[in-house]
This record gives structure tokens, sequence and C-alpha cells, in this order.
């Protein structure tokens, strides 16, 4: 077996669920949250079964509850409507989605048209074109330019932004095809696919082609899997088995595969990866195929680091601790780059 590396949750992902865990333990429930967290279904599930409320509008949650927005960013107008109604609000956007949305807006503001390379419906495309809808122009796919760019009146002024989550292939057709049409296309200097996306692209193409057959674990609204599956594919691997989990990996899908590749998207947790390495049961062992490090870190969002000075005391009272004593540890989030997000979710199960 070829274990693809990196792999599983990237660093807003983590981000996200470690946040969310916290206002599991310490708010009453229900919490409330705005979007699924991330686009896993077993994280998801298990947030549900702790009380957690996931909502398609905050107009559905209470006044007062406490409320989180999902890890893949929201609209302007549903930010502002969430802090309206005397709510403790944590927005968990991920924060190179906010370089997007921070990128739009500026170039709309300058008067270009933007031509946005996303998902139609996906929560990150959703709250990205929120953002300036009157200049920005969703392009799914390459052979959607034609339509879209026909009406744009200054083609000096074009810009061009993209979901994190694509898959590069797509964003570099869509890319070469709308410098085609605008040789003055602006574009971000450092282009807006997120680096661990990418990441997990490139592990999985080391190992594509040696391998017979490809399964990549995964919930089948994250667009970063659908894309590794799409990547798997391109790559020339014949038999590619996108799954949640190891309940819906069937063995007998892999025909008669010698060699299996294994790799996990940016919101799938590390426990899936274990999960369906034991139902495969290679015979000849797991070898990691390694391609780059990661080390980036997201810290905690903003509202629990602002909110920790009083909410770490009361949190020690609640467990029979001095107040004191747990400020001066630093509070909650003491040591929380060194802790994983899939530990805290198995934690969580346990």
């Amino acid at each position: 077996m070829l274990l693809a590396s990196p792999r599983g949750f990237c660093a807003g992902v983590e981000m996200a669920i470690k946040a969310l865990t916290w206002m599991v333990r310490v708010f009453e429930p229900p919490v409330y949250c705005y979007h699924e967290i991330v686009h896993n279904r077993i994280v998801v599930d298990r947030f549900r079964e702790l009380g957690v409320v996931f909502v398609d509008s905050v107009g559905e949650v209470p006044e007062g509850a406490p409320l989180m927005l999902s890890a893949h960013g929201s609209a302007p107008e549903v930010v502002a409507e969430a802090r309206a109604r005397n709510r403790f609000v944590v927005d968990a956007v991920c924060p190179l989605v906010t370089k997007v949305h921070h990128e739009a807006k500026t170039r709309a503001g300058k008067g270009f048209t933007i031509l946005y390379v996303g998902h139609e419906g996906h929560d990150e495309a959703i709250g990205t074109l929120a953002v300036a809808p009157d200049a920005i122009r969703l392009v799914e796919h390459a052979e959607d330019l034609d339509a879209v760019a026909a009406g744009i009146d200054d083609p000096e002024r074009v810009a061009l932004l993209a979901q994190t989550t694509l898959a590069m292939g797509d964003w570099i057709g869509i890319m070469d095809g709308a410098r085609d049409r605008f040789p003055d296309l602006w574009t971000a200097a450092r282009n807006d696919l997120c680096f661990a996306t990418t990441n997990r692209q490139s592990a999985l193409t080391a190992i594509a082609d040696r391998a017979d057959a490809v399964v990549v674990i995964g919930s089948a609204n994250s667009s970063n899997t659908l894309a590794l599956a799409k990547v798997a594919s391109a790559a020339g691997c014949p038999t590619v088995l996108r799954i949640d989990g190891p309940d819906e990996l069937e063995l007998a899908a892999l025909g008669d595969a010698d060699v299996v590749g294994v790799t996990a998207g940016a919101s799938a947790p590390e426990e899936l990866v274990d999960a369906v390495i034991a139902k495969l049961a290679p015979t000849e062992g797991v070898e990691p195929v390694h391609v780059t490090d990661e080390d980036e870190y997201f810290p905690p969002p903003r509202e629990l680091r602002e909110a920790i000075p009083a909410l770490d005391a009361l949190l020690a009272l609640a467990l029979g601790a001095d107040p004191a004593a747990a400020r001066s540890l630093g509070g909650p989030f003491a040591g929380d780059r060194s802790v994983r997000a899939s530990q805290v979710l198995a934690e969580l199960r346990g």
C-alpha cells in the first residue's frame, strides 16, 4: 500500500474543529453553527451528537445563543446579521479564504470585473461571490469563459480569483484561457489555491501512477476531496474510489489491484485513514510517500482569543480549579499548536 503524505486535516480545518470543540465544552447545548463546520459527514455527525445544531440561516439561531460561522467563509451580510442579536459569535473562516475575500473587495473597489473560478453552490463560493456581487462573475469550467467574458466592458481591468480548494489542473486551464482573452489580467502574486490542497494533490500524483487503485477518503460535498479523485484519474490510475470511511470501502471494487494508494481530503480525520488501512490489510506493508512538510498553524479565531481573560476563569471555576492559576497557565489555548484536531475528535467520541 502507498500512503500519501501530506493528507488529511489542513491548518484551517485544524483551527475550526478545535474552536468548535472548545465551544461545545464551555457552553451548555445547543451550540449553533452556520453551515457545516467542515465538509466531512463523520466530523459533522460527531458534533451533532454533542449538541451542535447546524443551520443554513442565522435567523434560525435564538438570540443570545453561541454561534460559530464555518471555515468556508460567510457572506458579509450573514456575518453582520449573526452579530446583531446579542450572540457570542466566533468566525472560524480559514485565513486563506479571508485573503480571497479581501482581494475581491479591493479589486471591485478599483473598478475591476472579477472572474471567480469556483463551484456553483459551494459554501466558499457563495460567501466569496457575496463580497462584491456586482463585480464578480462565476466561472466553473473553461468552456464558460467565452460567455462570461462577452459582456466585459473594460478588458484591461479584469481580475481572476479562485476557490481555494480547486484542482490545480482546473485552475491552470481556466487561468491560461483567461490570459489569452485578457492580456492585462490581474492575478494575485501568490495564487489563491490553498497550499494544503496543492500539497495533497502533489502527494497523490506521486503515488497515482504507481498504483493499480487509489482510495480517496472524504465526503462527497468536499470540493478538495473531489479534486483529489479527479487528480488520481487524470494521472492514469485505472480505479479511483471516493469513500467517507471504512464502512463504504468495498474490497471487491478494487478488483485484482496489487498496489493500492490511499490519501485523505483536508476535512477527513486521520482515524479514518487508520481504519481504512486496517480494512485493506496490506500483505506487504505500507510505504509512506512524502513530498513536503507542512508546519502552517492558524491560531484560534480572534473572538475566542479576546474572550479568554473572562472565559478561562469561568471554566476553571466550573471545574473546581483556581481561576488565577488557570490564567497563569495561559488559558485553554496554551499549547494549542501542539494539539491535533484528530486527537480532539477522538477524545470527544470517547
